[in-house]
């Protein structure tokens, strides 16, 4: 069996430059193999009709189950956040351009997203570091033989500098392209990895615009005030859990940056309730409710690492500490402190050559 990977095509009755459609085979369709030609395969649909296809236009089985069995381990995982595509996009086994593709999307389709990952944007790129041509020889030094290199010398790790003995040194190693991608499921439970830049993240426009040239991963709703002269239905206002990260690929981390925006019943408007950055947090991010003495409240938590060790799965790209720490909060009123039980220190990261940022006090409850 092979499937239409596709968004329609015709199968033919001859492979040859004129030929008659037989019918329209779609997304998705399972056909069976008659015949193997060059490029082409003779295949039958389930109502009896047989004709030509091009072999690249299908999936074979092993793939199919493949994505079967990714919808099956992730049909209950929760969702991280949900987003809308931009236009048609195909579901791929794998992170990457170039990994197997199947399902076929609609531009505004819903997804939810479950996990992010990062992958080449081309995967046959490669380092390469040029050697500098000999240089002039300087008075005084003619005849001389100029210093042996040794053609086996390796390329220097990440930015590292390339030095040859005689030679200047060679300019730094342009890092590879990065894409991000997410792994999601649609309304009918398929899974599979779409191109993170071809979809957006659902955020309300109330809250986005306060994203200040961060890029929201999540959004979710924490509680709900009233306020009278809102024109939300029955004058109930969400107030909302975000997380964001810098408009960059390839980063070992989901987010790095927390924020909780209340409504002001006041000023009726959104203001910026807790902050928490420039961190290395990773997901899954939980909202629930907590017990407290003052009753119920609303509570969240996510991840940070425990350690310097960072894991990056080697088949989907996915990164996630060796040790995580779960770091919990709740809220009160307009109030957001941390809870038990890791209440040691958050890291706070900072970029090479940035000033560092001053040390803040983290309020928690006992």
């Amino acid at each position: 069996m092979v499937y239409v990977s596709i968004r329609t095509t015709y199968l033919h009755d001859r492979v040859a430059p004129v030929s008659n459609r037989v019918c329209e085979v779609a997304n998705g369709q399972p056909l069976e193999v008659l015949e193997h030609g060059k490029r082409f395969l003779r295949v039958k649909t389930d109502k009896n009709q047989t004709g030509w296809i091009e072999e690249r236009a299908v999936i074979d089985e092993k793939t199919y189950d493949g994505f079967a069995q990714l919808s099956q381990q992730h049909k209950d995982d929760p969702a991280q956040a949900t987003a809308t595509l931009r236009d048609d996009l195909a579901m791929h086994l794998l992170p990457g351009r170039e990994t197997p593709r199947f399902y076929l999307l609609a531009a505004n389709a819903k997804v939810q997203l479950l996990a992010r990952a990062s992958a080449l944007k081309n995967p046959a790129e490669t380092l390469v570091v040029v050697l500098p041509s000999a240089r002039t020889a300087k008075p005084g030094e003619a005849g001389k033989t100029p210093p042996a290199t040794n053609p086996k010398t390796p390329a220097p790790p990440g930015n590292a500098k390339a030095t040859v003995a005689g030679a200047e040194p060679v300019a730094p190693a342009v890092p590879p392209v990065m894409e991000d991608w997410w792994l999601a499921r649609d309304a009918q439970g398929r899974v599979g990895w779409l191109l993170a830049s071809r979809l957006d993240v659902d955020a309300p426009d109330a809250i986005a615009q306060y994203a200040e040239g961060m890029r929201i991963v999540g959004a979710w709703v924490l509680t709900k005030v009233n306020d009278s002269e809102s024109d939300t239905p029955d004058h109930q206002v969400p107030e909302y859990l975000t997380v964001l990260d810098p408009l960059e690929s390839g980063l070992p981390f989901d987010f790095n940056e927390v924020r909780v925006f209340t409504w002001s019943i006041k000023h009726h408007r959104y203001e910026t309730a807790f902050r928490l950055h420039p961190i290395q947090g990773y997901m899954p991010v939980r909202v629930f409710m907590q017990n407290t003495a003052k009753g119920s409240v609303p509570a969240f938590s996510f991840q940070i690492a425990g350690t310097n060790d960072i894991r990056t799965d080697a088949a989907t790209g996915i990164t996630r500490p060796v040790t995580p720490r779960t770091i919990n909060y709740d809220m009160i009123d307009t109030r957001v402190e941390r809870i038990g039980p890791d209440m040691a220190p958050i890291p706070i990261t900072h970029e090479p050559g940035e000033k560092k940022p001053a040390a803040k006090k983290q309020r928690h409850r006992k």
